[in-house]
């Protein structure tokens, strides 16, 4: 069946560069936010604490509101496709909104970040959450979704680097000492490769899977509240992403105020940026392990499963996560070496949960004959962005709880031992209550199996009726 089929190498690529975008958008948010709050825009930690994380709990909402309107889009291009187009150009401007400084008293800025905030979640559901779903019906081979997903994370660590590189090397050349003339102007490249893959990914992908229309939303909402593996998927994609968020946004402030980066191992390769230089290249590192982790994906998942796999990745980046704690502040290598190492086993887990989300859309198929896979995908959007509200809201209150002060010239060893605490023991633990859920979660290979021939079954007895 055409729904059965291998996808082409440009199809797969043309899918990977729309989480490319997203991520573009969204690794610039959760690397360099917190930070651009706290020491260019002027707000104080608890105030920008507050901020992520109550307009991260409201956006939620607007996740499930927006898969069902994408399960029932109806135009010549499918029910996902459409989206990619009509929001690439909100979705780069709400990205150069975020990061852009008005001349406002410090109230006024408040409710500027509030705004632009806003407005930067909702061209991202709208974004988002239908290209998540896009993946749910391109094919209906559960193998060919998880190679699928391995591109989509492939792309998505190129969006990564993408952002990464652009701020570290734009910011001060663009801003000429003015960073809040940077990181405006850095926006405006950034957002142009947001719109452009985004636009890309609508013109090069099909929709297949035959949509089996469901009667109403209570059935809808139903169906989900009921659908376990979709409860726990839920659970676990929160979990993962506050982990890795946590992280990612305290590496700005881990090499900026904690690393001694004098006669580091790494000498002349981050004499142009000093500590921020540093701070690049680690997080850039990382995003290249994230990539080779992908390419490693599918066959890891053929040889282990996606629940052992998943289990297995996040036990081992906890441990070498958490083992960061005991670093000295010169010991630079040992730093890239953990963060390496965690990063392999964290670069997995986005890659094993879509395409598990994929499995709970066809498990609720197959459990009630009706299908709503922007719905189902919904917890994708919801995962990252109340996991990254919450990881943004726990990252900077630790830092308010110890005093953190980002006019300060110099840190005091209170707030040095919050930020290394955000880099490893608290991040570590959360993240391990993720194998509990995980113990419960009930799609095995052997029942996706079962699963994906009865459906095939089914449909084809509808395209022979």
């Amino acid at each position: 069946m055409a729904t059965h089929k291998k996808l082409s190498l440009r199809e797969k690529i043309g899918y990977a560069l729309g989480d490319t975008a997203a991520n573009i958008a969204w690794r610039t948010v959760a690397y360099f936010l917190p930070i651009f709050y706290t020491d260019v825009f002027g707000l104080e930690a608890a105030v920008a604490a507050t901020l992520i994380f109550l307009i991260r709990l409201t956006d939620g909402v607007t996740d499930l509101i927006m898969g069902n309107i994408a399960d029932r889009t109806k135009s010549k291009y499918g029910k996902f496709r459409p989206w990619l187009l009509w929001t690439a150009l909100p979705f780069a401007v709400a990205l150069i909104l975020q990061f852009t400084t008005p001349d406002l008293s410090l109230t006024g800025k408040v409710i500027w970040a509030y705004a632009t905030s806003i407005f930067y979640t909702l061209t991202y559901t709208a974004n988002n959450v239908p290209y998540s779903a896009l993946m749910g019906v391109m094919t209906s081979d559960v193998k060919v979704r998880t190679e699928l997903s391995s591109y989509r994370f492939f792309g998505a660590y190129l969006g990564g680097i993408i952002a990464t590189i652009g701020v570290i090397a734009l910011v001060d050349y663009l801003g000429d000492g003015n960073q809040n003339i940077g990181y405006q102007y850095t926006m405006y490249v950034l957002a142009f490769i947001l719109a452009g893959c985004s636009l890309i990914t609508f013109y090069t992908t099909r929709e297949r899977v035959p949509v089996i229309k469901t009667s109403n939303l209570k059935d809808d909402y139903k169906d989900l509240i009921k659908n376990v593996p979709w409860l726990i998927l839920l659970l676990i994609g929160f979990i993962f992403v506050t982990y890795n968020v946590i992280k990612q946004s305290t590496t700005m402030y881990y090499f900026s105020h904690y690393v001694n980066d004098e006669q580091n191992i790494f000498g002349s390769l981050v004499d142009w940026g000093g500590k921020k230089g540093l701070a690049g290249l680690y997080l850039l590192s990382l995003l290249v392990i994230s990539m080779i982790s992908t390419v490693f994906a599918p066959a890891l998942t053929r040889f282990f499963g996606k629940v052992k796999l998943f289990i297995m990745s996040i036990v081992f980046s906890a441990i070498t996560a958490g083992a960061m704690y005991w670093l000295e502040a010169n010991q630079v290598g040992s730093m890239f070496t953990l963060g390496i190492l965690s990063e392999f086993g964290a670069g997995l887990m986005p890659v094993l949960f879509f395409a598990m989300l994929g499995d709970a859309a066809d498990y609720s198929e197959y459990k009630n004959k009706r299908r709503a896979t922007g719905l189902v995908y919904s917890a994708g959007t919801f995962a990252m962005k109340f996991g990254g509200g919450m990881a943004g809201f726990i990252t900077l209150m630790i830092l308010n709880m110890y005093n953190y002060d980002g006019e300060a010239v110099v840190k005091t060893p209170e707030m040095l031992e919050g930020i290394k605490l955000n880099m490893s023991i608290v991040p570590a633990i959360f993240v391990l209550v993720g194998v509990i859920a995980l113990w419960f979660y009930p799609l095995t290979s052997k029942k996706m199996e079962v699963i994906e021939a009865e459906l095939e079954e089914r449909r084809a007895a509808k395209v022979d009726a």
